[in-house]
């Protein structure tokens, strides 16, 4: 009987470990996920509308494309095209503490750029329309590593709203931002580099 019951116990608690932690988040996180998702499989135009760097920009005279690539009830992939580059990949997660941003960086033949997989993690509840990204330690060590110190203070910012949906870059002294209009879709382009046709 002792021997059963252990072995019951034994069963139970494998059976727990076996099962997948569910998705915790609050409300705030997963309406701008969801709002966001919504667009999945549409990819849209968009055009810078700040960019305060001194010089000429690699975003002159390219056409800028993000597009909702992939979405999973914790992750959506979402391309952004400047032109013939499809180096970048905006990757958002559902972390159980709040959203993760991550810029997956590739060569064209699908293999890691040196400066790949950074952003930041949300600190606060955020809106359902606007979420903030501080840069996280990964990132913090990666751009002092790469001499470009100044990066370790960016905080990426995401806004959506039923018309637009505006990617921003802030730190002190620099501002960049591409806003795009999602009440036109156009066609998908091509899969990011690294990406699955």
């Amino acid at each position: 009987m002792k021997l059963l019951t252990v072995a019951t116990l034994l069963l139970a608690s494998s059976a727990a470990i076996a099962r997948p932690a569910p998705l915790v988040s609050i409300p705030t996180h997963d309406a701008f996920f969801n709002n966001i998702a919504a667009h999945c499989g549409k990819a849209f135009e968009g055009k810078v509308s700040v960019d305060n760097a001194k010089g000429p920009s690699s975003f002159d005279n390219k056409k800028l494309i993000m597009h909702v690539r992939k979405c999973t009830d914790s992750e959506l992939q979402v391309p952004f095209h400047v032109g013939d580059d499809a180096s970048r990949t905006w990757i958002i997660t559902k972390t159980g503490s709040g959203l993760s941003l991550k810029h997956d960086h590739r060569h064209e033949d699908g293999s890691d750029d040196v400066s790949t997989m950074y952003g930041g993690h949300t600190l606060d509840a955020g809106f359902a329309q606007m979420q903030s990204f501080p840069a996280d330690q990964y990132s913090k060590e990666l751009f002092v590593a790469q001499g470009i110190a100044q990066s370790a203070g960016n905080t990426w910012q995401m806004y959506i709203y039923p018309e637009v949906f505006t990617y921003r870059l802030i730190r002190q002294g620099r501002e960049f931002k591409v806003d795009f209009d999602l009440t036109k879709p156009i066609t998908p382009p091509a899969a990011p580099w690294g990406y699955e046709k």
